[in-house]
């Protein structure tokens, strides 16, 4: 597959005099992401969001953002995931994908009331009321893992050294899923960090989503609310990051038991929530 980058002209200011040199800068292109829905005899279809994104594992990332927001919840009740098809038109076909849910799927009107926009940095700002951004998270269940700081220390640069498109821009972030001894088992890029774990998960949910739930989230920013909210969907009991957490990402670990660790580099880290897991 291509590397999502694009080539542009700078002025590169340091030195003696500015210069003009060539660069890549990552990729950023919407994607409206289309549901259908219904019984057979009775097909229906609602656009459901647009996001900005990272051109590429689009269908991970159509997967992952219908299941974190608790639209469907196995892959099993997904008919099939691909290209819209416009008869007539071909421009920009690449930026709509439609998502066919098994009809024995049900999709409420209050779903598709909370008209998604995201922006490649926030993905909560299309949600029609602070209400319905609180999707139904079970509390986590399954053997709690335990994770000695010394495998946390090494996870940042692992996971750095795996962001393929980085190494090009230096404007990705990236979510990676690591097993207690430090293995990296997947891990997805995106210009939206938000869009970069609903990738992971979305790749995941196609193979085995229970390897979530024995696994360590590592971040390449900060821990917002929203992706605590995602990892919870999918059973994770441990988030690292190298950036810091907001106040209510802080509230929802607590409440449903899951360790929060932020500001990871080096041999530092904080422990906000959960520190249970954490061999010291």
């Amino acid at each position: 597959m291509a590397i999502p980058v694009q080539a542009v002209e700078v002025v590169r200011v340091g030195g003696e005099k500015p210069e003009n040199k060539p660069d890549l800068v990552v990729a950023e292109e919407p994607l409206e992401i289309r549901v259908g829905h219904g019984p057979e005899d009775d097909r229906q279809q609602f656009s459901l969001s647009v996001t900005m994104r990272t051109p590429g594992n689009d269908k991970e990332l159509c997967l992952g953002f219908l299941f974190t927001e608790g639209i469907i919840n196995s892959f099993d009740e997904v008919i099939s995931v691909k290209y819209c098809e416009d008869l007539g038109r071909t421009e920009g076909m690449e930026n709509l994908m439609r998502v066919e849910l098994q009809p024995f799927v049900e999709i409420s009107n209050e779903q598709f009331k909370r008209n998604f926009y995201t922006t490649s940095s926030c993905g909560v700002c299309g949600k029609a009321s602070i209400d319905s951004i609180k999707v139904s998270c079970n509390p986590l269940s399954g053997n709690s893992i335990k994770v000695t700081k010394e495998v946390l220390f090494g996870l940042p640069d692992q996971l750095r050294k795996s962001q393929e498109v980085f190494k090009h821009t230096g404007g990705l972030h990236a979510s990676g899923l690591f097993d207690v001894q430090g293995k990296l088992i997947a891990r997805n890029e995106d210009v939206g960090r938000h869009n970069a774990l609903d990738k992971l998960v979305g790749a995941l949910l196609q193979k085995d989503i229970s390897v979530m739930h024995q696994s360590i989230l590592v971040l390449s920013g900060r821990i917002s609310f929203e992706l605590v909210q995602k990892a919870l969907r999918a059973g994770i009991q441990v988030i690292a990051a190298v950036g810091a957490p907001s106040s209510l990402a802080v509230d929802l670990a607590e409440e449903f038991g899951m360790t929060l660790i932020g500001f990871l580099k080096g041999d530092r880290f904080n422990i906000y929530t959960g520190q249970e897991r954490v061999a010291l």
